[in-house]
């Protein structure tokens, strides 16, 4: 007996080399070429380099910087309830589900089933005259199968690695999709707040277009006016009141969008007040680029986690080649003829258990195609991540880039203004005394309110760029810590 088993074991062994050396054979020439980009090898610019300078990373709540704590309540309601957020969490919670679908193939799997049949034979030619014709008997079984797969190659391992990578990728998109929800809120607030600044300066026109009427009209009352100049001051009027009405739009269609962005109706919306936004000190970066600086983003990390699924997906398809070997059991009680539960008894108990083994001769070629799927998979996402590393240090470089000039510009702009006031002023009190025409307060007053404008663009782009920036750097320090419903994969 055991040089029988010893020669089954030898056999066995044969077997499994010489399929082993044929998956060898067969995976030949089909290898992933892509190379993942290191963060270190991209070359960083001025602006990098000198914001990184004395530098600290921004806090999680970065949108608290703007001091406004109508804004701090409504980004906090929008992380709460926005919809789009939910779905995110929801694609996370079914990613964890199916890396649990996946773990649970490496362990031992039990299964029992029982079936109970009573079997009426009838009198037929087929039967004839023997013992079981006109006869009720029992058909009954119970049983419990027990299976575990070895593993040898390491597929159930990968595919359950990969669906944990995967799960990991559900969690960064998750933040990004949070991250870019914030980003929209901060700049739609920016945007409100902006309508109103621009409200100002219309209803400061008004104002003044119909002081300037009123002092036309006591000029041509006093003799020294002519009615040219009362049509002229007349002219604008409807103009201003138009853009007063736009404005007042626009005000309340930000607040229908904000409210849209918190999953509200735009009933929430119309409590929101006006803004009092205020951004101080420059938002530095870390000093170790770039890697640091790219390293929290979570489209680089959805991308990195996605390379890895990639590579445990050519694992798994390159263990398809070799043999699959499971041990497996089976133990049970079966009976056909005599009661209900006579098969229970010791004497109808029976068991077999041994090893399962699953050999591919021959596919038609399907796991050289499945191996060359994932490893051109695999090159597409190496490709998508490194694109994604370039992308990423590029957009930091451009708010950068942005952030600065915006401040130049504020300055420029703050000038400007001040520069067309001081004209307005001359021009206004030369029409008072009559030392020049209506046109000269016009053409003063135009162009100070178009400064003005200009200002406050200005301002919020400066607003918005610091929101930019912080998107660009994939959000605050230990950014996703507060995603709702969205812990480690694992």
């Amino acid at each position: 007996m055991p040089r029988c088993i010893s020669r089954e074991l030898k056999t066995l062994s044969v077997w499994v080399l010489t399929f082993t050396i044929s998956g060898c054979i067969g995976t030949g020439g089909i290898a992933p070429q892509g190379e993942v980009l290191p963060a270190n090898r991209l070359a960083t610019d001025a602006a990098i380099r000198e914001a990184a300078r004395d530098a600290h990373w921004p806090a999680r709540q970065w949108w608290k910087a703007y001091g406004d704590a109508q804004l701090d309540r409504w980004v906090e309601l929008v992380v709460q309830d926005s919809p789009s957020l939910a779905m995110a969490a929801a694609r996370v919670r079914q990613a964890k589900a199916m890396a649990g679908v996946a773990e649970a193939a490496e362990s031992l799997q039990i299964n029992g089933q029982s079936t109970l049949k009573r079997h009426n034979w009838p009198t037929d030619p087929f039967y004839g005259p023997g013992d079981l014709a006109n006869t009720t008997t029992w058909d009954n079984n119970a049983g419990i199968g027990l299976s575990y797969a070895l593993d040898l190659w390491g597929r159930e391992r990968n595919a359950s690695e990969r669906a944990v990578d995967l799960a990991h990728v559900s969690v960064a998109e998750a933040r990004q999709a949070q991250l870019e929800l914030q980003n929209n809120v901060v700049r739609a607030y920016i945007r409100f707040s902006l309508h109103y600044a621009q409200r100002d300066i219309v209803v400061a026109t008004l104002e003044q277009q119909e002081q300037i009427l009123d002092l036309a009209k006591k000029r041509l009352d006093g003799g020294i006016g002519t009615h040219f100049e009362v049509s002229q001051a007349q002219a604008p009027l409807p103009e201003t009141h138009r853009q007063l009405d736009a404005l007042d739009e626009a005000i309340a269609l930000s607040r229908n969008q904000l409210a849209a962005l918190a999953g509200k109706g735009p009933g929430e919306g119309a409590g929101l007040q006006r803004p009092t936004l205020a951004l101080g000190a420059p938002l530095k970066l870390p000093s170790a680029l770039p890697a640091e600086l790219l390293g929290q983003r979570p489209d680089v990390v959805a991308g990195r986690w996605q390379v890895a699924a990639q590579a445990r997906g050519i694992d798994v398809a390159r263990a398809g080649f070799y043999p699959n070997v499971d041990l497996v059991a089976n133990l049970g009680f079966m009976a056909t003829g005599g009661g209900a539960l006579e098969f229970l008894t010791g004497k109808k108990f029976n068991y077999s258990v041994g090893p399962a083994l699953s050999l591919p001769i021959f596919d038609g070629g399907r796991l050289r195609a499945q191996l060359g799927e994932a490893a051109a998979g695999y090159d597409v996402a190496v490709a998508h991540y490194n694109q994604t590393l370039v992308n990423a240090l590029k957009s930091i470089s451009d708010q950068l880039i942005r952030r600065e000039s915006m401040a130049k510009q504020q300055a420029f702009a703050a000038e400007s203004v001040a520069a067309a006031q001081r004209t307005y002023d001359i021009a206004m009190v030369a029409f008072q005394r009559g030392l020049t025409d209506y046109l000269n307060v016009l053409n003063a007053q135009t162009l100070l309110f178009k400064q003005q404008e200009v200002q406050q663009q200005v301002e919020a782009a400066r607003l918005s760029a610091h929101a930019d920036l912080v998107t660009a750097l994939g959000g605050g320090l230990e950014a996703g810590s507060d995603v709702p419903g969205m812990s480690h994969a694992r």
